[in-house]
């Protein structure tokens, strides 16, 4: 489903009561975190989320919107050198994990399958900010894509799970 620039994604009736795959423009940082939040609301329990883009896309923006929604109220920066952030407070609570600066995927592999194995004990929200330094093939991940616009502002792509053999 493609939208038009907005705001707020949940105003714009892009994210309803069926979250399914979905394109849009965001203005601005301000509208990435609302997307953020809108996402974090509509999210089955216990979700993986793939966030990919490149540096400066919002990635970490999105996870705070997605935070804020989750009732935490600690700022949210980005654990590329803490390789992961866990906020129990949140509900669900949420994990944070940054794949950035691992180089090798079974390096990659083994941090996402102990915080895999965490979030799942929590019942808790797993966001990954660069899944491509994986070797894991993850289809039951959400995948978030984000990207810059000429015009200015984000384009986001949110995929539904695919259940199938790849990944996003």
């Amino acid at each position: 489903m493609d939208g038009n620039l907005c705001r707020n994604a949940e105003a714009s009736g892009l994210l309803g009561s069926q979250l399914s795959d979905v394109t849009l423009a965001l203005g601005d940082l301000e509208a990435t975190r609302a997307f953020g939040e809108t996402l974090a609301r509509q999210l089955p329990p216990g979700a993986i989320l793939l966030l990919h883009g490149p540096l400066g896309a919002g990635k970490t923006s999105m996870v705070q919107g997605i935070a804020a929604a989750l009732g935490i109220a600690e700022p949210i920066t980005s654990p590329t050198f803490a390789l992961a952030q866990h906020y129990p407070q949140g509900k669900p609570p949420l994990i944070h994990l940054d794949l950035y600066r691992l180089e090798q995927a079974a390096a990659a592999d083994e941090i996402f399958l102990q915080e895999e194995e965490e979030a799942r004990s929590l019942g808790a929200l797993l966001a990954v900010e660069w899944p491509e330094r994986l070797g894991l093939m993850l289809p039951e991940a959400w995948c978030l894509h984000l990207s810059h616009l000429d015009s200015g502002g984000r384009q986001v792509q949110l995929m539904a799970p695919r259940n199938t053999a790849t990944s996003c």
